[in-house]
């Protein structure tokens, strides 16, 4: 647009700043006039400005307070590189599907409004994927003028990736029969790289060379603490548990008289009642 090649460095620095994906900002994607745009809230904008991230940018004026965010982004909001647009319902049947958007005349910078992006920002990686895209497809048309020499590799790398993958392959079967003939013969059996499949590194899954195929241990830390439970159990939860009485039992010591027994049973009114 006419209105962002007028605009000053500065200006320029801070729209790059947030259009990239450094600033941090959370970008919504809306439709205008059936065409997508991404979308923010102000609030979203004032928080990168003073972020340290901004601080770091080279050129761009320093902000210590989002009175100072706020005047710097109406002067980007001044040159169109985003405009007050207002937020409608979904344009599809989902509630997920992207919100309708419409310009609002009046434009203004306020950190409760919603703006949309006129501006792509820096263009060089799109240009660079297409180019390398282009590259890649007029190799791949032009691989009979290749040289001899690069034909060659290309087939030595191709059989290299195919025979790898074989290999994969020829060790999972391996090791299956392995573990069904040993489970015949040498119950519970046995599984060679018994960490092939798992979610571990390269090295890793070839580590150990083989194991036993033995049941996990179940922990006897739930065997523990359903016991301390029990013995944490008050007398109320025990009268409730043996329906109105429990019994005792008393510690038998030196000091105890001789008539006395090592457990009482106790009638407790239910609170029930």
């Amino acid at each position: 647009m006419e209105q962002q090649a007028k605009a000053p460095p500065d200006i320029k620095k801070i729209a790059q700043f947030l259009r990239g994906g450094g600033s941090g900002m959370k970008i919504r994607v809306g439709a205008l006039n059936g065409k997508r745009l991404d979308y923010f809230k102000g609030k979203s904008a004032i928080k990168a400005l003073l972020s340290p991230a901004f601080a770091k940018v080279k050129g761009a004026q320093k902000v210590t307070s989002e009175a100072e965010a706020q005047t710097l982004l109406q002067a980007v909001n001044a040159y169109a590189f985003f405009l007050r647009v207002q937020r409608g319902g979904p344009t599809g049947s989902s509630s997920s599907s992207p919100k309708a958007l419409q310009i609002i005349p009046e434009q203004q910078f306020s950190p409760d409004e919603y703006y949309a992006w006129f501006y792509e920002g820096s263009q060089w990686t799109t240009y660079a994927g297409g180019f390398l895209m282009v590259a890649i497809m007029l190799a791949g048309v032009m691989f009979p003028l290749w040289p001899p020499i690069m034909r060659l590799g290309v087939w030595y790398l191709s059989i290299g990736m195919l025979g790898l993958i074989g290999l994969f392959f020829g060790i999972a079967i391996v090791r299956l029969i392995f573990y069904i003939i040993t489970v015949i013969v040498a119950s519970p059996g046995i599984w060679i790289f018994p960490q092939l499949f798992a979610d571990v590194g390269f090295v890793e899954s070839f580590i150990p060379l083989w194991e036993w195929d033995l049941p996990k241990k179940k922990s006897k830390k739930k065997k523990g603490d359903k016991e301390k439970k029990e013995k944490s159990k008050s007398s109320s939860e025990k009268l409730k548990d043996n329906g109105g009485a429990f019994i005792e039992e008393v510690d038998d010591s030196e000091n105890s008289r001789p008539q006395s027994r090592s457990a009482r049973i106790e009638e407790v009114e239910d609170e029930d009642a």
